[in-house]
């Protein structure tokens, strides 16, 4: 009992449909046995579906600052619901515990792995940090 195999189900887990090795066969039982070569057994190519993604380039975190005292923070949100609010509370947090420090709210253009040049150079030119609000 254990011995016995459905093929359908085998043909389905190798990802070949039966009807192409129905049709294989049925082609070739159509030739006149006397005149036709012999058949060889089908050749199936197979790839491997994982790929080879391309090489991670690293790239190390920016040096931490000595102190936050005079500086500029961007607080820049992705667009996720309540990412406006958390970072309001992180704004009052600052003007509260580290009044020297400045802030500066802007949401970024698109989604959170869309690049927004003009905003990245806005950072660069006139920033210190940033915290970026990322929704899930």
């Amino acid at each position: 009992m254990g011995g016995e195999m459905n093929r359908r189900k085998m043909l389905s887990l190798l990802g070949i449909s039966p009807a192409l090795l129905a049709g294989a066969t049925a082609e070739a039982s159509s030739k006149n046995p006397k005149t036709a070569a012999p058949i060889a057994p089908a050749k199936i190519t197979a790839l491997n579906p994982k790929g080879l993604p391309p090489p991670v380039q690293l790239v190390p975190m920016a040096p931490r600052l000595a102190s936050l005292d005079g500086k500029t923070i961007f607080l820049v949100s992705d667009g996720f619901p309540g990412a406006d609010h958390f970072l309001a509370q992180v704004a009052l947090w600052f003007q509260k515990n580290m009044p020297s420090v400045k802030t500066e709210y802007r949401l970024k253009a698109g989604a959170f792995a869309d690049d927004d040049p003009k905003l990245n150079a806005e950072i660069k030119a006139s920033g210190n940090a940033v915290i970026m609000a990322i929704g899930h």
